[in-house]
């Protein structure tokens, strides 16, 4: 018997499997038997083995083959497992050596023909396993983006028959090229300067880019609230290395990572309002991260937001407050990182000209009450900041040089230092503070506390609201360069608070 080592994943973590394979002898008929709870994927392999064998011109054994996966009460799903099968079977017909092979973790999907074909969970595999001093063998289309780990010892074969050629010494194998380090500012997004007028919101799109805060955009069609969110990336500041990294894995593992290589720029992540629980969430059979993962160290933007299922809006909720998001299911319980940013745009009624004599229709504003009502308060209580975007008047629709000349370049400089501030002071962006750690960073005077506890009673503010105006007010500190927050700030944040489930014009 002889075992080499593969891997899968639950959520983030990472399980590494032995693919032990055994000839039984005493035999006459050949049978060939994959043990240790395998899924349907893992079970046809056999065939895809078989075949690709055959195109090899290796006979089959006429033995009982046996291949368990260990441990065996690990649901193992996926067709990465074709390639450690082979590669088994062939060590225990002496073709390749056992011994250098058990070095390394081995996925990859076999073709008939004996290709290679690519698979999912490249880059997290090469991380545990330069983490554990291990190597990696993969398909040569994801040489590169194995080697996004700093792993070295890499193979990556087209074929089976490359892989035999190296080991026994025909030809080796070179080392994936791919330089996939440069990190640059969004090119191909619109500038801000190109919307006109909207003051008000531009600056709320600021302090949201600056603190990392949730936010909500409510106004008729065709007052740009799609447009602005738009241009949100081009006002970002870069990823770090590590947040770098962290994303990259989770597109490996749900099998989006670009071509390029790495995921360099913040995902903006637009999801349609027929997006399913699962969709959002992530799930399935093998448990892939969703929309909410794919946003991780990004902007999840949902438009048209009561225009989504109730129950897949509630998914949000837990995850707005942790920052991870775990998925439950018969064989599966995963955790994803979920540090996303809430960026949502709706109308304020169902014709969304609530509030205009001419436009509006009869029914209101009880049809607007309902629409509204669509968006539970507790999910609207974790938005930071809610703006309306009042529709432009067409005599505006010309840019200012007032108040329209400022590119996204420019805000961009005033967010990266806000940023700056927030992580040399307290490690994490101003969305993250609570506890000790908020009052620190904001520290009250007796006047600015009585003023927002007065303000408190009067809106009808909740804790988790009174602590995100004060976290908006470090923002709107912090872009002004001030070490101390002042009343100014703490008004300007409680503007951005809804007074009461009927602020967007329903009374």
């Amino acid at each position: 018997m002889i075992s080499l080592n593969s891997i899968i994943f639950n959520g983030m973590d990472a399980i590494k499997i032995e693919v032990q394979v055994q000839l039984a002898t005493g035999l006459s008929d050949p049978e060939f038997h994959i043990i240790g709870l395998a899924d349907r994927a893992v079970k046809e392999s056999a065939e895809r083995v078989r075949n690709a064998m055959s195109a090899l011109h290796v006979p089959w054994p006429p033995r009982r083959l046996t291949v368990n996966l260990s441990p065996a009460d690990v649901e193992k799903s996926g067709s990465h497992f074709d390639l450690p099968i082979l590669c088994g079977i062939l060590c225990v017909l002496g073709i390749l050596p056992r011994d250098a092979l058990s070095k390394y973790i081995i996925m990859g999907e076999i073709g008939l023909d004996g290709s290679i074909l690519k698979t999912d969970g490249v880059l997290p595999a090469s991380v545990w396993a330069k983490k554990h001093d291990m190597g990696i063998i993969c398909p040569a289309p994801q040489g590169a983006e194995a080697r996004l780990s700093g792993l070295t010892d890499i193979l990556a074969p087209q074929h089976v028959l490359d892989l035999i050629n190296h080991f026994t010494g025909v030809r080796a194998l070179e080392l994936p090229t791919g330089d996939f380090s440069s990190v640059t500012a969004p090119s191909d997004v619109g500038d801000m300067a190109d919307v006109y007028g909207q003051q008000a919101a531009k600056r709320a799109l600021e302090i949201a880019a600056a603190g990392g805060h949730a936010m909500l955009m409510v106004g008729p069609p065709g007052s740009g609230k799609t447009m602005l969110a738009s241009r949100l990336p081009g006002i970002m500041p870069d990823m770090t290395t590590d947040e770098i990294l962290e994303t990259s894995v989770i597109y490996s593992m749900a099998g989006k990572l670009p071509n390029s290589g790495l995921v360099t720029r913040r995902p903006f992540r637009a999801v349609h309002h027929t997006a399913s629980p699962v969709s959002l969430a992530g799930g399935g059979s093998d448990a892939k991260p969703g929309e909410i993962s794919l946003a991780h160290n990004g902007v999840l933007f949902l438009d048209e937001l009561p225009e989504f299922n109730r129950s897949t809006l509630e998914i949000l909720r837990q995850p707005m407050e942790s920052g991870k998001i775990m998925i439950s299911r018969a064989r599966h319980n995963a955790t994803y990182p979920a540090k996303f940013q809430l960026i949502a745009a709706m109308n304020p009624c169902p014709c969304g000209h609530l509030g205009n004599a001419a436009l509006s229709c009869t029914r209101a504003p009880r049809c607007a009450e309902a629409y509204q009502n669509k968006i539970s308060g507790p999910l609207l209580d974790r938005i930071d900041l809610h703006v309306d975007v009042d529709a432009v008047n067409p005599w505006d629709m010309k840019p200012n040089t007032t108040t329209d000349a400022e590119t996204s370049a420019t805000i961009r400089a005033r967010v990266i230092a806000a940023r700056r501030r927030q992580i040399s002071r307290q490690g994490c962006v101003n969305a993250q503070l609570d506890g000790p750690a908020l009052d620190a960073a904001v520290k009250m005077t007796s006047d600015m506390t009585e003023f927002l506890n007065n303000a408190a009673q009067r809106v009808g503010l909740s804790a988790r609201g009174y602590n995100r105006v004060k976290r908006i007010a470090r923002t709107i500190a912090d872009l002004a360069g001030r070490d101390a927050v002042e009343m100014g700030d703490l008004i300007e944040a409680l503007s951005y608070r809804p007074i009461n489930r009927g602020k967007y014009g329903v009374r």
